[in-house]
């Protein structure tokens, strides 16, 4: 299959797929479980009125985004034609196209393959309806543009990974794998302006910019992640907890929560020491290190999060595309297992989501199994990036890692 059929493939099965999406969202067609668009249709509709009358929402516990998210809440006011969920879900699949192009177009040329436009194509659908009806999509997009465009500009990677940050915290991440020298002060400098002049702008402009810090420390340990496993499994002896809307997600509350959520934060930071540790022992930067170092840093803070909300899912699909992309990328099986957990994510929520909220059998199996996939990746990238930066630099490394290493020091414009 020559490269141009390929494309032309995975642009046809990518227009069947996101049709069969948009007649879901748009309720042509309906699919069991809980009501996923309802978060566009009621919660980010409301929230765009409050924002347009110059504030944020302040008085909402369940508005925890940065400042920027502001601009993604506001979006379908572009489309004025239509009414507030089209328009939402029709940017969400403009973005969508985007992600897609921008992968098609990095793949073609030596070194590149089109397996990264792929592991898109496939990873939206499995997750579902949730995809479109959230804003991550636009911050994916923001992300996997950020990747790309580092390849020869950092400055630019640090701009965009600057205006990710303040539309959803996690592509400031996408900065972890920067190589060292010109580029990293060159993406670093442009991610600290950016996010300085936008943030100026954010807090001068309208009030309550910052409020979602507290929002976000309150949080507790939703249903759906790693340390709720210890109350699925607990419930099926006797625990006397609940499970209760909270912060805008359904979380386990009463006896030993508080410490579960404390154990999970101690995870996030062990998680950030390793990360650092990694950052300052590598010594081998390929082509594909900074989309590699990103997928793996995402992994490590989503599996350790209090919270693992579906669409969590699509930034680590987003990001697995991007390594993908590069034929020397180590993350063929991680991003594998990523797409499985994707296809249980849909399952799990929203098409099961009921046997999760009474942890009967069903619900702990689906759990127990996205959650072990998600660790599993976590600990396979972690490992496979730390034996080709770290390990195998110290040896040497192959001939395909040494190449890799040519082309990264190349001198990069700026």
């Amino acid at each position: 299959m020559t490269g141009s059929t390929g494309a032309r493939l995975a642009v046809a099965v990518w227009a069947l797929t996101r049709v069969a999406l948009l007649l879901c969202v748009t309720k042509v067609i309906t699919l069991p479980g809980p009501d996923v668009t309802s978060d566009v249709s009621v919660i980010y509709h409301g929230w765009s009125e409050v924002l347009k009358t110059g504030t944020y929402p302040r008085s909402d516990v369940t508005w925890q985004y940065p400042p920027l998210a502001a601009l993604a809440v506001l979006s379908p006011a572009l489309l004025p034609f239509l009414d507030y969920a089209s328009a939402f879900f029709v940017l969400a699949f403009v973005c969508d196209l985007l992600v897609l192009g921008l992968l098609l177009y990095a793949g073609r040329g030596d070194g590149r393959w089109p397996a990264g436009a792929w592991v898109w194509v496939a990873g939206v659908p499995l997750l579902g309806t949730t995809a479109y009806a959230r804003y991550d999509v636009m911050v994916t997009a923001v992300a996997v543009a950020a990747l790309l465009a580092g390849l020869r500009h950092p400055r630019v990677l640090g701009a965009l990974a600057a205006v990710g940050a303040l539309l959803k915290v996690w592509p400031a991440l996408i900065l972890a794998g920067t190589a060292r020298g010109r580029a990293t002060r060159s993406a670093w400098t442009a991610a600290a302006v950016t996010a300085a002049g936008l943030l100026v702008v954010c807090t001068v402009s309208m009030p309550g910019a910052l409020d979602f810090l507290g929002s976000q420390r309150d949080r507790g340990t939703e249903v759906e992640s790693l340390g709720a496993l210890v109350f699925h499994v607990a419930r099926q002896f006797g625990w006397q907890g609940r499970v209760e809307l909270h912060y805008g997600s359904l979380e386990f509350l009463g006896p030993h929560v508080p410490l579960v959520s404390t154990l999970a934060l101690g995870l996030s930071v062990l998680a950030f020491g390793w990360l650092l540790l990694w950052r300052l022992r590598a010594r081998e930067f390929g082509v594909s290190t900074p989309a590699d170092a990103a997928f793996a840093a995402v992994l490590l803070f989503t599996t350790t999060s209090r919270v693992i909300s579906p669409q969590y899912m699509l930034w680590l699909v987003g990001l697995a595309a991007v390594c993908l992309v590069f034929r020397d990328s180590r993350m063929v099986l991680p991003a594998g297992l990523v797409l499985v957990a994707t296809g249980v994510t849909q399952w799990e929520f929203p098409l099961g989501f009921v046997h999760v909220v009474t942890s009967d059998a069903t619900g702990v199996t689906l759990m127990f199994l996205r959650n072990g996939l998600l660790v599993a990746a976590t600990l396979i990238a972690c490992r496979r990036l730390w034996r080709q930066t770290v390990t195998g630099a110290a040896r040497g490394g192959g001939p395909a890692t040494r190449s890799g290493l040519d082309r990264a020091t190349e001198p990069v414009a700026s």
